[in-house]
């Protein structure tokens, strides 16, 4: 997670960034647009913009961003993001975790997404089972709002 100062960010090749805001969020239209709108006058702007356009993404870009996240309870190697938003998840919900992402993939066919940081294993478990009454157009919306968060609260550390 190299940071990158703003000056920087406007002026980098966006080949450059262009990984980075990927991992940010999988999505390359997303990527492609936050880059297109540089320069930024001030770092609110910049993640403005980030945030209005990862507010609606297509399905097909929704399931694309899963797919670059772990399910919640797992690590994945090389993936510093994550390891750090799920630190508050405790080993020992291991099963009940593994348990309750199986219930909830079988429902809605994709991993169950959560903006982690910041929450135990528990609250996170807690919502996994509240999310499971969802139909699966309005778990697809809670899914984007919670990608949305993730992006932004990855680029606030990105870019300081």
């Amino acid at each position: 997670m190299p940071a990158v100062n703003l000056h920087r960010f406007n002026t980098a090749p966006a080949d450059d960034l262009r990984p980075l805001l990927r991992d940010c969020l999988a999505v390359p239209r997303w990527a492609d647009e936050v880059l297109a709108m540089r320069p930024f006058a001030d770092r609110a702007t910049l993640l403005s913009v980030a945030r209005s356009r990862a507010s609606e993404l297509s399905n097909d870009e929704l399931h694309l961003a899963m797919a670059a996240h772990p399910r919640i309870g797992e690590r994945a190697d090389g993936d510093t993001w994550s390891r750090a938003e799920q630190s508050g998840v405790e080993p020992s919900l291991g099963s009940r975790l593994f348990e309750a992402n199986q219930r909830y993939e079988e429902r809605f066919g994709h991993i169950y997404l959560v903006f982690a940081s910041g929450r135990g294993g528990e609250e996170l478990l807690g919502v996994l089972e509240q999310r499971l009454g969802n139909d699966a157009a309005t778990e697809l919306r809670i899914v984007n709002g919670e990608l949305a968060k993730i992006a932004l609260r990855r680029l606030e550390q990105l870019v300081d």
